[in-house]
């Protein structure tokens, strides 16, 4: 009896430190004139930063971002060059839209790319209208080219747990899904400068309609069930610029709300009953540009403190 309740009290213990070191960080990756990537915990305190590119010829506003799973972080500061960076600043893969895979000499611009779970890299090429798959060496292992008119303005590209992808097009305002052989299996016109699109667990699509200042639920028919437009229900937060988008393990959503001015969050968390419950609002850190973030779990939380904390003892 005695060496139960020990092992119970232990596995209490262990519990209990597990909740207490559960923590939720935030990536950020802000422009106009901030330039920075940055990890915050979820008070807002800086825990890591780098200054990236600012202003000057080619440079891009930051529009996507991604903590990788060795701890790496992959972003871009220029419209076509993306860069991937140990946390202690050590650039270890690039990739230069405007010269490799034959676009030298056109128009092209990237607003979207994600490291998949293969190690291969998407990446949405605007202008020359065409999603590619490079591997490590930059070679192109798969390709689908955008539909005609929705190749000059893609603004975010993710997957679905079916492996289609959505693609938001600001211009003509349609979010796009088209399957691994390039055919569009789902589309749905939003008719405003639309910027982030996710699938849902429930099989409904979440998207941040940019210019439209709204978060909408779109069943696959094509009904919405769920919507938070201007002005979030019961508080003084206006929605301006949404953009990315994120569904928690709790079913909440956590929506970025970019170009808001410093009298709204940056970042916030929404359950369905529209209540916020949890606000990102760091102004001085990010300013009126950040458009791409990445909330990370417990789990990549905790790998970011255990490279923090390797870096700092070197």
């Amino acid at each position: 009896m005695k060496h139960c309740l020990t092992t119970v009290f232990c596995l209490a213990c262990l519990l209990t430190t597990a909740n207490v070191q559960a923590e939720r960080l935030v990536l950020v990756g802000a422009s106009y004139g901030k330039n920075v990537l940055a990890i915050c915990d979820a008070d807002g305190e800086v825990i890591w930063s780098h200054k990236t590119a600012g202003p000057s010829k080619g440079h891009a506003g930051h529009h996507d971002v991604q903590l990788l799973a060795n701890g790496n972080i992959l972003f871009h500061d220029s419209w076509t060059q993306l860069t991937e960076m140990t946390l202690d600043k050590k650039v270890v893969w690039t990739y230069d839209s405007a010269t490799m895979n034959g676009n030298a000499g056109k128009r092209v611009d990237v607003h979207a790319f994600a490291r998949l779970p293969n190690g291969n890299t998407l990446i949405t090429e605007s202008g020359v209208g065409r999603m590619i798959e490079v591997d490590g060496a930059g070679k192109i292992v798969h390709q689908i080219p955008l539909k005609p008119g929705g190749t000059q303005s893609t603004r975010l590209v993710r997957m679905t747990p079916q492996g289609t992808y959505l693609v938001c097009s600001e211009d003509p305002g349609v979010v796009t899904e088209y399957n691994r052989d390039g055919e569009i299996v789902w589309e749905y016109p939003v008719k405003t400068r639309v910027y982030g699109a996710i699938r849902l667990r429930n099989g409904n699509t979440l998207i941040a309609s940019g210019g439209g200042n709204s978060v909408l639920e779109i069943t696959p028919d094509k009904r919405v069930v769920w919507e938070i437009k201007n002005k979030v229900p019961g508080t003084d937060v206006e929605l301006k610029w949404t953009t990315c988008l994120e569904e928690l393990d709790n079913g909440n959503f956590v929506v970025g709300n970019c170009h808001a001015g410093p009298d709204n969050p940056q970042i916030f968390e929404i359950d369905r009953n529209k209540n916020i419950v949890w606000e990102f609002d760091e102004y001085d850190l990010v300013g009126n540009g950040l458009a791409c973030w990445q909330i990370l779990n417990d789990e990549q939380s905790a790998l970011v403190r255990k490279k923090l904390a390797e870096i700092e003892a070197k």
